[in-house]
């Protein structure tokens, strides 16, 4: 008789706990989740857009019933190629989709995961202890913000993430400096200066920025379609290949998986942000932030190296837009112990995740930004979540059929490769 007294508890609700979920519920498994319900998109700055199509946004469900385009059609809205969506209405599309498809949301944060025997032990952020013969890691992003080394012992008075910020208001009639080049970044400077914002500059290591352009439409004529295919992640036939083949991209030898994963769809600008864009006016390109101090009067100077040397500036407040990194070490959720027997790849410490999405401890799966580096660059996109969560549930019941009466699940895998589902 299971000591555990769910199937599989998901930890996370956002896209991709949302959607493992749903998956694990219409297979009937005894489940539990937990999770504010879309937590880190309802957080972001009004004014703030989708830089995804909407067709290449959706949660899933086995069925295909709760797609963005339903709930929009629902509701009146457009929902069509080439028209961005206000992050705000994606993040209630989440919410609805979390009461069709997922049943009992709890939305308790889990404190902690930790092996036990028959399985594993959640706590609750207010203490419950919560028992399950396999769990779904799905925190999203914000555990793994990346803060420049010279900005990190500041306090968040002076230096923020981009992931940090609701409304930009705050700033107002303030000198904003904001570190990055990508769509964060951009969108970020130019909600500051819409927001009455005294000054706002860019700082960015990149020599130059980066614009996506108008995507072509979705009918056209066969050549412009074989030439350029349409993908959830832009056009291209390697951006096909990232979108369509996840699995594939897992079995490239590991030199090549770090090279693609650190080069693969960078910092770029949505095009319909360009325009407004325009409005700042301080953009040094080719230049990192090297040191960083409160001055006396209560503002911050940084040293910025450039092609041209060292120049000091001064300003009120950095956000630094400077993306996330997908390592183990950020992932506090998980104990000690089982974080420390997790086999990693590559040299930012992620996981190594199998075939259906397990983890090298047995009946500990993993979804979102932490497969990022097995799985490629889908897994940085809501487009992911499709192709993650029909395998993971049936990796987790794979698991459960493989755990039962024989005592495996708690124990970690040693030795070479971990022998996980192909």
């Amino acid at each position: 008789m299971s000591t555990s007294k769910y199937d599989l508890v998901v930890v996370g609700a956002g896209p991709y706990g949302l959607s493992v979920a749903a998956h694990a519920a219409a297979h009937g498994l005894n489940l539990r989740t937990f999770g504010r319900s879309m937590d880190s998109w309802h957080a972001m700055p009004s004014g703030m857009f989708l830089k995804s199509e909407p067709w290449a946004s959706h949660l899933s469900d086995p069925a295909g019933l709760y797609g963005l385009d339903a709930y929009a059609a629902a509701r009146g809205v457009r929902a069509e190629h080439g028209l961005p969506l206000p992050v705000g209405f994606f993040a209630a599309y989440g919410d609805w989709f979390a009461r069709q498809a997922v049943p009992a949301l709890d939305e308790r944060l889990i404190g902690s995961v930790a092996p036990t025997a028959g399985g594993f032990e959640l706590r609750t952020e207010d203490g419950e202890a919560v028992r399950a013969r396999t769990v779904a890691l799905a925190v999203g992003v914000l555990p793994f913000l990346e803060i420049p080394e010279p900005l990190r012992a500041l306090p968040r008075r002076y230096v923020t993430h981009s992931g940090h910020h609701g409304e930009l208001d705050g700033l107002a009639g303030r000198d904003v400096t904001v570190v990055g080049a990508g769509q964060a970044a951009l969108e970020t400077a130019t909600l500051l200066v819409e927001r009455g914002a005294a000054a706002v500059r860019i700082v960015a290591r990149a020599g130059r920025l980066n614009w996506n352009t108008l995507p072509p439409p979705l009918d056209r004529d066969p050549w412009r379609s074989l030439r350029a295919p349409h993908t959830g992640l832009g056009c291209g036939w390697r951006n096909k290949l990232y979108a369509d083949t996840p699995g594939v991209f897992r079995r490239l030898p590991a030199a090549t998986r770090e090279r693609i994963f650190d080069s693969a769809l960078g910092p770029a600008g949505a095009w319909w942000l360009r325009d407004r864009f325009a409005a700042i006016g301080d953009v040094r390109l080719g230049q990192r932030v090297t040191s960083a101090k409160v001055t006396g009067d209560g503002r911050l100077r940084l040293d910025v190296a450039g092609p041209d040397g060292t120049t000091a500036l001064e300003t009120d407040h950095v956000i630094a837009a400077t993306g996330f990194t997908p390592s183990l070490d950020r992932a506090g959720v998980l104990s000690p112990a089982l974080r420390g027997a997790l086999r990693r790849v590559g040299p930012g410490g992620a996981p190594e995740v199998g075939g259906l999405f397990e983890s090298s401890w047995p009946g500990l799966f993993l979804a979102g930004l932490l497969t990022a580096p097995s799985y490629g660059p889908s897994m940085r996109f809501v487009f992911g979540a499709e192709y993650t969560a029909g395998r993971l549930v049936k990796g987790v019941r794979r698991r459960l059929r493989a755990g039962a009466g024989r005592g495996v699940l708690g124990r970690p895998r040693t030795g070479g490769k971990a022998p996980v589902p192909a």
